[in-house]
């Protein structure tokens, strides 16, 4: 089984003490968004293949990484320049470069990617801007990881709503991207990808199959995986995403183009009824709550050795 922490939200950032509990009870409840069917996963090192976080500020559960040391684990973090005009509480790039690299100190440089996500082109944060900083940052993260994924940016109605002066990137904008990112990232042996972007910058040496894939999450553990086909895998690219135990419209980052919280407000809101003992990130189990157990295998192919 793999589980993924951030797709829907950033638990490290705001909900790692909930999280600590839940590995020490050895189980979480997650809520279908769709339905409200509640599944429960076991938390048990055991089974779990691999343990997914996608993150803006690692920085609270660093300190308690040590007890999260039995279990397989990758670390995807987004790591991006822009002000508080668009991250209104994300911590500054530098220090979250930091704990950036106390993670790779920890978990060793094949555990920890680098997500330089969305971009996007404004009068402020132009081109220039990003092939200055992306040079910037990759000159001290080269050390701490081996790749670095980037996207642009999608104008999904959430976004639009939050940020309603977005623009796509031009083809012409993302191929002066890709030419310069590549050449920066060559200088640092960093890999270049993209997810869900298409094969355009692929002729700079990107790799466009995704940014968690399962070769991804296999080099990260160190173990071949025989996972069932179609497994884990909803969008058009060859990422594999686990069992999601985030919730939307719970993350407090406040970023304009997020997609994944609908307004602050509910944000807010739900925030209120976050309860860190409970086996759900918002709310509790209440009565007359169907729980449906998920009992499912670990997928490491124990025939095959790892090379």
């Amino acid at each position: 089984m793999i589980i993924n922490t951030g797709s829907r939200t950033d638990i490290p950032a705001f909900f790692s003490k909930w999280l600590l509990n839940r590995i020490d009870e050895g189980s979480v409840c997650t809520r279908n968004p769709y339905n409200d069917d509640i599944y429960k996963y076991p938390l048990d090192s055991k089974i779990i293949d691999c343990l997914c976080f996608c993150t803006k500020n690692p920085k609270p559960m660093i300190a308690s990484l040590d007890k999260l040391d039995d279990f397989r684990q990758y670390w995807f973090v987004t790591i991006t320049p822009y002000g508080k005009d668009m991250e209104p509480n994300v911590p500054g790039y530098k220090n979250v470069m930091k704990s950036f690299k106390k993670l790779s100190e920890h978990l060793g440089i094949g555990k920890v990617s680098w997500r330089y996500d969305p971009i996007f082109i404004s009068e402020k944060y132009n081109l220039d801007f990003h092939i200055e900083m992306f040079d910037k940052m990759a000159s001290e993260l080269g050390d701490y990881t081996n790749d670095c994924t980037i996207s642009f940016i999608d104008l999904y109605q959430k976004v639009l709503r939050n940020f309603p002066n977005s623009k796509e990137v031009t083809q012409d904008e993302q191929l002066i991207i890709g030419r310069e990112f590549s050449k920066t990232a060559n200088e640092h042996n960093i890999k270049m990808k993209t997810c869900v972007e298409g094969t355009l910058l692929d002729q700079f040496g990107f790799d466009s199959r995704g940014c968690m894939t399962q070769e991804v999450i296999e080099k990260a553990i160190g173990k071949n995986l025989k996972i069932p086909k179609g497994k884990y895998r909803i969008r058009e690219c060859d990422c594999i995403f686990g069992r999601d135990i985030g919730a939307y419209n719970t993350c407090l980052h406040g970023c304009k183009y997020c997609y994944a919280n609908t307004n602050m407000k509910l944000v807010k809101k739900n925030q209120k009824l976050h309860n860190s003992n409970s086996p759900l990130l918002i709310g509790d189990v209440k009565e007359g709550d169907v729980v449906k157990e998920v009992r499912e295998p670990s997928y490491i192919d124990t025939q095959q050795r790892f090379i």
